[in-house]
């Protein structure tokens, strides 16, 4: 099944934006080959090359700043929205689902290794959030220096850290450090 935030997950390889060095987790074409095989899919038969590989970043940060701009309430820029379509329109159509483990999926044939094939899913699940109802429901961290973009699931839709375990308790520690500081 075609997770909403697939998509984000991909974005998010990438994270610490807001610092002078983010943290990139896909350095080489095997480690994207590995990361889409962790995802729960199959590993391609060979990685790709390292042209389509970058091919796959820049399509990475395209996403990111589409969904970047809507968690902040700006107008995506037109360039991005035309890039995603151009991928849209090269991927693989949806046009077979398989049944595995017990829920429906897309079926991709990853065999090929190009970038836009490797990334079907994600490139759907792009269109998909950013067409649907949840769109108002995508949001960035609050921690400037996080930058992780996350579809907000919670009942309030309040939402502001990527975590609590991670940036929100570092804000809460951070407040709480201050105000023990003056006090």
């Amino acid at each position: 099944m075609l997770r909403a935030d697939l998509c984000l997950d991909f974005v998010n390889t990438r994270y610490w934006r807001g610092q002078a060095e983010p943290t990139e987790t896909l350095n080489t074409p095997e480690d994207f080959a590995g990361w889409l095989a962790n995802l729960g899919g199959q590993r391609p038969a060979r990685p790709p090359v390292r042209r389509e590989f970058e091919r796959a970043l820049e399509l990475r940060e395209t996403l990111h700043r589409l969904f970047d701009a809507e968690a902040q309430d700006k107008t995506p820029g037109a360039r991005d929205l035309e890039m995603l379509n151009q991928a849209l329109a090269a991927a693989p159509a949806r046009t077979t689902l398989r049944r595995e483990r017990g829920a429906y999926g897309w079926d991709v044939d990853a065999k090929a290794g190009t970038a836009l094939a490797l990334l079907a899913p994600i490139l759907w699940s792009a269109g998909d959030l950013l067409a649907g109802a949840r769109l108002d429901r995508v949001r960035r961290c609050a921690n400037p220096e996080c930058g992780w973009i996350f579809l907000d699931d919670s009942r309030a839709g309040k939402r502001r850290w990527c975590s609590m375990q991670s940036c929100g308790n570092r804000a809460k520690a951070r407040r709480h450090y201050h105000k023990v500081r003056k006090g």
